[in-house]
Protein backbone atom coordinates (compact mmCIF):
# COMPACT_ATOMS: atom_id res chain seq x y z
CA UNK A 1 0.00 0.00 0.00
CA UNK A 2 1.55 3.24 -1.00
CA UNK A 3 1.10 7.02 0.56
CA UNK A 4 -1.75 7.45 -1.55
CA UNK A 5 -3.87 4.29 -0.58
CA UNK A 6 -2.91 4.61 2.98
CA UNK A 7 -3.93 8.20 3.00
CA UNK A 8 -7.10 7.47 1.30
CA UNK A 9 -7.77 4.59 3.68
CA UNK A 10 -6.88 6.96 6.39
CA UNK A 11 -9.34 9.46 5.24
CA UNK A 12 -12.70 7.21 4.69
CA UNK A 13 -11.52 5.31 8.48
CA UNK A 14 -11.35 8.65 9.62
CA UNK A 15 -14.89 9.99 8.07
CA UNK A 16 -16.96 6.20 8.82
CA UNK A 17 -15.66 5.15 11.92
CA UNK A 18 -13.58 7.68 13.54
CA UNK A 19 -16.81 9.69 13.59
CA UNK A 20 -18.38 7.17 15.07
CA UNK A 21 -15.96 6.87 17.75
CA UNK A 22 -16.15 10.54 18.73
CA UNK A 23 -19.92 10.22 18.98
CA UNK A 24 -19.69 7.13 20.70
CA UNK A 25 -17.28 9.30 23.01
CA UNK A 26 -19.47 12.16 23.16
CA UNK A 27 -22.61 10.03 23.49
CA UNK A 28 -21.17 8.59 26.72
CA UNK A 29 -19.89 12.20 28.37
CA UNK A 30 -23.09 13.40 28.09
CA UNK A 31 -24.70 10.61 29.55
CA UNK A 32 -22.20 10.96 32.56
CA UNK A 33 -23.31 14.09 33.09
CA UNK A 34 -27.04 13.94 32.60
CA UNK A 35 -26.37 10.57 35.30
CA UNK A 36 -24.79 12.19 37.47
CA UNK A 37 -27.14 15.73 37.39
CA UNK A 38 -30.43 13.39 38.02
CA UNK A 39 -28.63 11.54 40.84
CA UNK A 40 -27.20 14.56 42.57
CA UNK A 41 -30.81 15.94 42.25
CA UNK A 42 -32.86 12.95 43.78
CA UNK A 43 -30.58 13.05 46.70
CA UNK A 44 -30.43 16.46 46.92
CA UNK A 45 -34.53 16.34 47.48
CA UNK A 46 -33.62 13.55 49.84
CA UNK A 47 -31.10 14.83 51.99
CA UNK A 48 -33.00 18.17 53.03
CA UNK A 49 -32.11 20.61 55.05
CA UNK A 50 -34.54 19.80 57.90
CA UNK A 51 -32.70 16.58 58.23
CA UNK A 52 -30.20 15.84 60.66
CA UNK A 53 -26.39 15.85 59.89
CA UNK A 54 -25.69 12.31 59.53
CA UNK A 55 -29.02 11.30 57.42
CA UNK A 56 -27.37 13.74 55.09
CA UNK A 57 -24.16 11.77 55.80
CA UNK A 58 -26.04 8.63 54.54
CA UNK A 59 -27.80 10.61 51.41
CA UNK A 60 -23.90 11.46 50.30
CA UNK A 61 -22.77 7.68 50.87
CA UNK A 62 -25.81 5.99 48.67
CA UNK A 63 -24.94 9.85 45.98
CA UNK A 64 -21.37 8.38 45.56
CA UNK A 65 -22.07 4.55 45.43
CA UNK A 66 -24.75 4.70 42.54
CA UNK A 67 -22.49 7.77 41.04
CA UNK A 68 -19.58 5.62 40.85
CA UNK A 69 -21.92 2.30 39.15
CA UNK A 70 -23.48 4.24 36.94
CA UNK A 71 -19.77 5.61 35.86
CA UNK A 72 -18.58 2.17 35.81
CA UNK A 73 -21.64 1.01 33.29
CA UNK A 74 -21.37 3.78 30.94
CA UNK A 75 -17.81 3.96 30.88
CA UNK A 76 -17.52 -0.22 30.22
CA UNK A 77 -20.68 -0.01 27.56
CA UNK A 78 -18.82 2.80 25.92
CA UNK A 79 -15.25 1.10 25.39
CA UNK A 80 -17.24 -2.10 24.26
CA UNK A 81 -18.57 0.17 21.35
CA UNK A 82 -14.93 1.52 20.99
CA UNK A 83 -13.69 -1.82 20.31
CA UNK A 84 -16.12 -3.03 18.03
CA UNK A 85 -15.88 0.10 16.09
CA UNK A 86 -11.96 -0.34 16.05
CA UNK A 87 -12.47 -3.57 14.57
CA UNK A 88 -11.88 -5.74 17.66
CA UNK A 89 -13.74 -9.42 18.16
CA UNK A 90 -15.20 -8.58 21.25
CA UNK A 91 -16.48 -11.97 21.41
CA UNK A 92 -13.33 -13.61 23.24
CA UNK A 93 -12.68 -10.25 24.92
CA UNK A 94 -16.08 -10.68 26.96
CA UNK A 95 -15.67 -14.29 27.57
CA UNK A 96 -12.18 -13.80 29.06
CA UNK A 97 -13.47 -11.09 31.47
CA UNK A 98 -16.51 -12.94 32.16
CA UNK A 99 -13.88 -15.54 33.19
CA UNK A 100 -11.86 -13.21 35.50
CA UNK A 101 -14.94 -11.73 36.96
CA UNK A 102 -16.36 -15.15 38.26
CA UNK A 103 -12.87 -16.27 39.52
CA UNK A 104 -12.86 -12.71 40.98
CA UNK A 105 -16.90 -12.92 42.40
CA UNK A 106 -15.96 -16.72 43.86
CA UNK A 107 -12.92 -14.90 45.71
CA UNK A 108 -14.44 -11.81 46.86
CA UNK A 109 -17.46 -13.12 47.39
CA UNK A 110 -17.76 -12.55 50.89
CA UNK A 111 -16.49 -8.73 50.17
CA UNK A 112 -19.55 -8.11 47.68
CA UNK A 113 -21.98 -9.64 50.19
CA UNK A 114 -20.60 -7.06 52.54
CA UNK A 115 -20.86 -4.13 50.32
CA UNK A 116 -24.49 -5.23 49.20
CA UNK A 117 -25.61 -5.96 52.51
CA UNK A 118 -24.09 -2.34 53.81
CA UNK A 119 -26.06 -0.55 50.51
CA UNK A 120 -29.57 -1.89 51.81
CA UNK A 121 -28.43 -0.86 55.44
CA UNK A 122 -27.73 2.60 54.49
CA UNK A 123 -30.81 2.70 52.13
CA UNK A 124 -33.05 1.84 54.67
CA UNK A 125 -31.65 4.11 57.64
CA UNK A 126 -31.76 0.84 60.02
CA UNK A 127 -28.63 2.33 61.32
CA UNK A 128 -27.27 5.78 62.25
CA UNK A 129 -24.17 7.06 63.65
CA UNK A 130 -24.87 7.61 67.31
CA UNK A 131 -27.78 4.90 67.85
CA UNK A 132 -27.28 2.25 70.04
CA UNK A 133 -28.19 -1.00 68.97
CA UNK A 134 -27.63 -4.80 69.45
CA UNK A 135 -25.96 -6.32 65.90
CA UNK A 136 -24.77 -9.97 65.46
CA UNK A 137 -24.58 -10.37 69.47
CA UNK A 138 -22.76 -7.10 70.22
CA UNK A 139 -24.22 -4.00 71.66
CA UNK A 140 -23.03 -0.45 71.82
CA UNK A 141 -22.88 2.42 70.30
CA UNK A 142 -22.69 3.63 66.55
CA UNK A 143 -19.31 5.17 66.20
CA UNK A 144 -19.14 4.13 62.11
CA UNK A 145 -20.97 2.79 59.23
CA UNK A 146 -20.09 2.02 56.18
CA UNK A 147 -20.33 -0.11 52.88
CA UNK A 148 -18.34 -3.14 54.49
CA UNK A 149 -18.67 -2.83 57.83
CA UNK A 150 -20.14 -1.30 61.54
CA UNK A 151 -18.11 -0.30 64.39
CA UNK A 152 -19.93 -0.19 67.58
CA UNK A 153 -18.09 0.83 70.78
CA UNK A 154 -19.79 -0.39 73.91
CA UNK A 155 -19.93 -0.04 77.49
CA UNK A 156 -16.30 -0.79 78.89
CA UNK A 157 -15.07 0.83 75.45
CA UNK A 158 -14.68 -1.71 73.87
CA UNK A 159 -14.63 -1.59 70.23
CA UNK A 160 -16.25 -4.30 68.03
CA UNK A 161 -15.47 -4.39 64.00
CA UNK A 162 -19.11 -5.85 62.90
CA UNK A 163 -18.65 -6.88 58.94
CA UNK A 164 -22.33 -5.86 57.18
CA UNK A 165 -22.44 -9.52 55.79
CA UNK A 166 -23.28 -10.84 58.64
CA UNK A 167 -25.58 -8.62 60.30
CA UNK A 168 -28.84 -10.60 60.35
CA UNK A 169 -31.14 -8.94 62.79
CA UNK A 170 -30.55 -5.09 63.87
CA UNK A 171 -31.95 -4.29 67.31
CA UNK A 172 -31.86 -0.03 67.62
CA UNK A 173 -32.54 1.01 70.77
CA UNK A 174 -32.34 4.69 69.63
CA UNK A 175 -34.44 5.32 66.81
CA UNK A 176 -36.68 8.26 66.67
CA UNK A 177 -37.66 7.61 70.37
CA UNK A 178 -36.92 5.63 73.36
CA UNK A 179 -38.59 4.16 76.18
CA UNK A 180 -37.19 3.16 79.95
CA UNK A 181 -39.05 0.30 81.31
CA UNK A 182 -39.45 -0.29 84.87
CA UNK A 183 -40.37 -3.66 86.74
CA UNK A 184 -40.60 -2.08 90.36
CA UNK A 185 -40.93 -4.72 92.95
CA UNK A 186 -42.71 -3.81 96.15
CA UNK A 187 -43.73 -6.37 99.28
CA UNK A 188 -47.26 -8.25 98.93
CA UNK A 189 -48.56 -6.12 102.10
CA UNK A 190 -48.17 -2.77 100.23
CA UNK A 191 -51.44 -1.29 98.74
CA UNK A 192 -50.90 -1.57 94.99
CA UNK A 193 -52.91 1.55 94.31
CA UNK A 194 -50.73 3.64 96.87
CA UNK A 195 -47.48 2.18 95.37
CA UNK A 196 -49.11 3.59 91.57
CA UNK A 197 -50.22 6.37 92.40
CA UNK A 198 -46.37 7.15 94.08
CA UNK A 199 -45.02 6.22 90.74
CA UNK A 200 -46.87 8.82 88.72
CA UNK A 201 -46.38 11.26 91.32
CA UNK A 202 -42.78 10.81 91.05
CA UNK A 203 -43.30 10.49 87.00
CA UNK A 204 -44.96 14.17 87.57
CA UNK A 205 -41.76 15.61 89.61
CA UNK A 206 -39.05 14.78 87.38
CA UNK A 207 -40.76 15.76 84.17
CA UNK A 208 -41.56 19.27 85.06
CA UNK A 209 -38.38 19.48 86.51
CA UNK A 210 -36.21 22.06 83.84
CA UNK A 211 -33.07 19.43 83.87
CA UNK A 212 -34.94 16.25 82.36
CA UNK A 213 -38.36 17.74 81.30
CA UNK A 214 -36.41 18.58 77.65
CA UNK A 215 -35.96 14.95 77.49
CA UNK A 216 -39.06 13.59 78.27
CA UNK A 217 -41.56 13.39 75.72
CA UNK A 218 -44.66 11.98 77.38
CA UNK A 219 -46.43 11.24 80.91
CA UNK A 220 -45.14 8.28 82.55
CA UNK A 221 -47.28 5.31 81.43
CA UNK A 222 -47.93 2.91 84.61
CA UNK A 223 -49.38 -0.50 82.77
CA UNK A 224 -50.25 -2.11 86.29
CA UNK A 225 -49.58 -4.68 88.41
CA UNK A 226 -47.48 -7.13 86.29
CA UNK A 227 -46.70 -10.53 87.87
CA UNK A 228 -46.24 -12.27 91.31
CA UNK A 229 -42.46 -12.71 92.25
CA UNK A 230 -41.48 -14.84 95.26
CA UNK A 231 -41.26 -12.33 97.51
CA UNK A 232 -42.73 -9.46 96.03
CA UNK A 233 -45.27 -7.71 93.56
CA UNK A 234 -44.19 -6.24 90.37
CA UNK A 235 -45.67 -3.52 88.65
CA UNK A 236 -44.35 -2.33 85.40
CA UNK A 237 -44.35 0.91 84.01
CA UNK A 238 -42.17 3.29 81.32
CA UNK A 239 -41.32 6.30 80.28
CA UNK A 240 -41.13 8.02 76.51
CA UNK A 241 -37.78 10.03 75.99
CA UNK A 242 -35.71 10.93 73.34
CA UNK A 243 -33.10 8.83 71.61
CA UNK A 244 -30.61 7.69 73.88
CA UNK A 245 -32.10 9.70 77.02
CA UNK A 246 -33.49 6.88 78.52
CA UNK A 247 -31.22 5.47 80.77
CA UNK A 248 -30.07 9.59 81.75
CA UNK A 249 -34.35 9.32 83.02
CA UNK A 250 -34.28 6.51 84.15
CA UNK A 251 -31.66 6.41 86.46
CA UNK A 252 -32.78 9.85 88.23
CA UNK A 253 -36.60 8.20 87.97
CA UNK A 254 -35.26 5.07 90.26
CA UNK A 255 -33.14 7.29 92.61
CA UNK A 256 -36.18 9.50 93.28
CA UNK A 257 -38.79 6.57 93.09
CA UNK A 258 -36.29 5.36 96.58
CA UNK A 259 -36.80 7.91 98.06
CA UNK A 260 -39.75 8.58 97.86
CA UNK A 261 -41.02 5.08 99.29
CA UNK A 262 -38.47 5.48 101.90
CA UNK A 263 -40.58 8.42 103.58
CA UNK A 264 -43.71 6.15 102.59
CA UNK A 265 -42.28 3.72 104.44
CA UNK A 266 -42.99 1.33 101.19
CA UNK A 267 -40.63 -2.19 101.27
CA UNK A 268 -38.81 -2.91 98.71
CA UNK A 269 -38.23 -6.43 99.35
CA UNK A 270 -34.91 -8.42 99.26
CA UNK A 271 -35.57 -12.30 98.59
CA UNK A 272 -36.20 -14.40 100.80
CA UNK A 273 -38.96 -17.54 101.44
CA UNK A 274 -41.55 -18.62 104.10
CA UNK A 275 -40.88 -22.11 105.60
CA UNK A 276 -43.78 -24.36 105.67
CA UNK A 277 -43.65 -27.32 108.54
CA UNK A 278 -46.28 -28.96 106.92
CA UNK A 279 -49.43 -31.36 108.16
CA UNK A 280 -50.05 -34.81 108.85
CA UNK A 281 -53.22 -36.67 107.89
CA UNK A 282 -54.76 -35.90 111.11
CA UNK A 283 -54.53 -31.94 110.77
CA UNK A 284 -51.66 -31.60 113.29
CA UNK A 285 -48.28 -30.67 112.33
CA UNK A 286 -44.77 -31.20 114.45
CA UNK A 287 -43.98 -28.41 117.04
CA UNK A 288 -41.12 -26.24 115.61
CA UNK A 289 -39.30 -24.24 117.94
CA UNK A 290 -37.81 -21.06 117.75
CA UNK A 291 -35.81 -19.75 119.70
CA UNK A 292 -34.46 -16.04 119.21
CA UNK A 293 -31.20 -14.62 121.30
CA UNK A 294 -29.45 -11.38 122.20
CA UNK A 295 -25.58 -12.00 123.08
CA UNK A 296 -23.87 -9.57 124.06
CA UNK A 297 -20.30 -9.65 124.73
Amino acid sequence: MNIENMYTFIKEWLVTRGLEIVLILVAAFIALRLARMIINKIFAAVSKDDLDTEMKKRADTLASVVRYVTSVVITVIAVIMILEQLGVNIGPVLAAAGIVGLAVGFGAQHLVKDVISGFFILLEDQIRVGDVVNIAGQGGVVEKVNLRMVVLRDLSGNVHYIKNGNIGTVTNMTKQFSYYVFDIGVAYRENVDEVMKIIKQVGGDIRNDPEYSGDILDDIEVMGLDRFDDSAVVIKARIKTKPIRQWWVGREFNRRLKIKFDENRIEMPFPHMTVYVGEGKDGQSPPLHVTMTNKQN
